[in-house]
């Protein structure tokens, strides 16, 4: 089975649940769709009944996969495009979340030209292909992943420890990532992540080591790098300039979501609520008129601690 992008091989009701969810996208997005990547918790649990499915749908355009312009064109200006969508099976309802984005925007996003963590940060992680058009499709996903997995440890290896475990390298370099975004997540979130996907982080770094610009030797479940003190300088700097930049495109992130997102307070109001155990409230207002009330609600949040 490849590391990049294995072909979704869940148990035959995971697979019906995913066969459901498929139609139903196919259908909204009219047949635009190129490729659907499935990744998070239920993907680590495969039991796609509980909880919120996480998928990205892979089109090969955004105004052929969206039936308004201004959908297009807000996918356009800031991808990714969250929706959310629940469609009834067998064994009773399934819902998902799931983020569209252009095959382009995903090479572009995964790429070492490109300076912001959001697509090669999260491409870097356990991911597996629930639906492809044909083999080159497929090919160009896998591509896509192996991608990110490189530009995410090019990124994160000189600003970590020269030496240590593979998953305290996976633990540290993705608490980097983590920390350019607002999450609701506790600290300790990456190393339970990289705990629960152990073998993919060590099949993963093994495949592409030959491939990064720093060398890095492993060495049963120890690595080492070979970092020059003054990329020490600059990463360091780098990833200061992508957590004012990353935190600040997850405010218009959000903003966007509220207009874009049906039932968007609801779901945001849940995951927060699911990742810090701590009740959270919209009130009327902030409903009423997002663009005006959202700004106090998120900045009580992030004093709360709820938001970071």
């Amino acid at each position: 089975m490849p590391v990049f992008g294995p072909v979704y091989q869940g148990d035959e009701r995971a697979r019906a649940a995913l066969a459901a969810l498929l139609a139903a996208l196919q259908s909204r997005h009219a047949g635009a769709v190129d490729a659907v990547l499935f990744y998070g918790s239920c993907l680590r649990s495969g039991d796609l009944h509980d909880g919120l499915v996480d998928l990205y749908v892979i089109v090969r355009d955004y105004r052929g996969a969206h039936r308004t312009l201004r959908a297009a064109a807000a996918n356009r200006a800031l991808a990714p495009n969250v929706y959310y969508l629940q469609t009834g099976t067998a064994n009773g309802m399934v819902r998902c979340k799931y983020a569209v984005l252009s095959m382009a925007d995903l090479e572009r996003g995964v790429s070492r030209n490109w300076f912001e963590s959001y697509i090669w940060g999260r491409f870097c992680q356990p991911v597996a292909v629930a639906h492809h058009r044909d083999e080159a499709t497929l090919e160009r996903v896998r591509a896509a992943l192996r991608t990110a997995t490189i530009t995410f440890l090019d990124r994160a290896l000189p600003a970590i420890a020269a030496s240590g475990t593979v998953a305290s390298l996976w633990t540290d370099a993705l608490a980097l990532s983590y920390a350019t975004e607002l999450r609701a997540e506790s600290g300790k979130r990456s190393g339970t992540l990289v705990a629960m996907g152990a073998e993919y982080f060590n099949s993963a770094t093994r495949e592409v080591a030959a491939a990064l610009r720093w060398p890095l030797a492993i060495d049963g479940e120890r690595y080492s790098a070979t970092i020059p003190p003054a990329q020490r300088r600059t990463a360091a700097f780098a990833w200061g300039v992508r957590r004012v930049q990353g935190k600040l495109l997850s405010v218009a992130r959000l903003l966007k979501a509220l207009l874009t997102f049906e039932g968007g307070f609801d779901y945001i109001a849940w995951k927060l609520e699911r990742h810090s155990g701590r009740p959270v409230v919209i009130p009327p207002r902030v409903r009423k008129y997002p663009l005006i009330f959202v700004w106090g609600l998120m900045w009580r949040l992030y004093r709360e601690g709820i938001l970071r």
